[in-house]
């Protein structure tokens, strides 16, 4: 009966493994040390041959996989089209499949030329810590994406400011969101500060307000110019007439009086409307002999008889 259930026992895998090792070594030492070139030359060819062989098949393999990888996204991208899918999720799941895919071509790479999936799993997992640490904002733009899409505060063709810039939305993608700007300008916002940051997204409502500010000197006519900004938004034919525009003084500034004018659009035509208002009231302004103030500054000199130098 044995003394220790517990005693080590040795491991058979790992001396022969060592074994082998030593041999090959040992076999190349003494070939070398007898001067049996042409052996050494022999081994030095076939190892050679084998390796080459392997690369051969890397190379088919790969150009066959992506030529498949290229045509299922191709596929999907159709599926996506016809459902008519948010550009925006598309692009994410395009990329995510894509990258998936290659990931699946490069293992089964490793697998057939002779590596074990168990082998790789393991180089994968030591070298796990290192690039986890490597890549960890990358990390948090993929969870950022990911959570873009759960909660949609915005989808493709939106236009949204966030992150200190505002355009279009044009795709989000695995890392990052894609924007075009009003000058057609590409911007690439990480989806980790995107999702936890504030989004103000301009095309979610149908209607947008319009708030013009409007500065007149002072002892101009209240009522004058209430009228003029008022009628120059009822003769607008884009301005909403629910709710009615609406003109008050709201401020009385330094050297001016100050109006505002607020009126409601389509969102699609708020520039338009903007730019159109302030013309025009210019116009009216400059037709009724009202003035818009500039800052300026009025300097008094002290007569030189009354100035006493000490």
């Amino acid at each position: 009966m044995p003394t220790n259930l517990f005693a080590a026992q040795p491991d058979s895998t790992g001396t022969k493994m060592i074994e082998n090792l030593d041999e090959k070594t040992v076999s190349t030492a003494e070939l070398i040390k007898q001067g049996r070139f042409h052996e050494l030359l022999d081994q030095f060819l076939t190892f050679s041959i084998d390796l080459l062989g392997k690369l051969l098949i890397i190379f088919v393999l790969f150009f066959i996989g992506k030529w498949i990888i290229r045509k299922i996204n191709k596929f999907l991208n159709n599926i996506f089209s016809k459902r008519s899918m948010d550009s925006a999720l598309k692009g994410f799941l395009l990329n995510l499949t894509n990258v998936m895919l290659f990931i699946g071509l490069f293992i089964l790479i490793i697998n057939i030329v002779g590596s074990q999936t168990v082998s790789l799993a393991a180089i994968i997992g030591s070298a796990g810590l290192a690039i986890g640490l490597a890549v960890k904002d990358n990390l948090s733009n993929f969870a950022g994406g990911v959570m873009l899409l759960f909660n949609k505060p915005f989808k493709g063709g939106d236009y949204i400011q966030a992150q200190n810039t505002e355009g279009t939305v044009k795709t989000v993608g695995i890392l990052y969101t894609t924007l075009t700007t009003i000058d057609n300008k590409t911007i690439y916002i990480p989806n980790g500060p995107l999702s936890t940051g504030v989004i103000i997204n301009y095309t979610t409502q149908e209607n947008r307000r319009i708030d013009l500010p409007i500065g007149v000197d002072y002892g101009s006519d209240v009522e004058l110019v209430k009228k003029i900004l008022l009628d120059a938004a009822s003769q607008h034919p884009k301005i909403l007439h629910d709710p009615a525009p609406f003109a008050r003084m709201s401020k009385m500034n330094d050297s001016s009086i100050d109006f505002v004018l607020r009126v409601w659009v389509k969102s699609s035509d708020y520039w338009e409307v903007n730019f159109d208002l302030t013309e025009e009231i210019y116009k009216q302004l400059n037709a009724n002999g009202l003035n818009i103030p500039f800052p300026q500054m009025t300097v008094h000199f002290a007569d030189k008889n009354q100035v006493k130098l000490e």
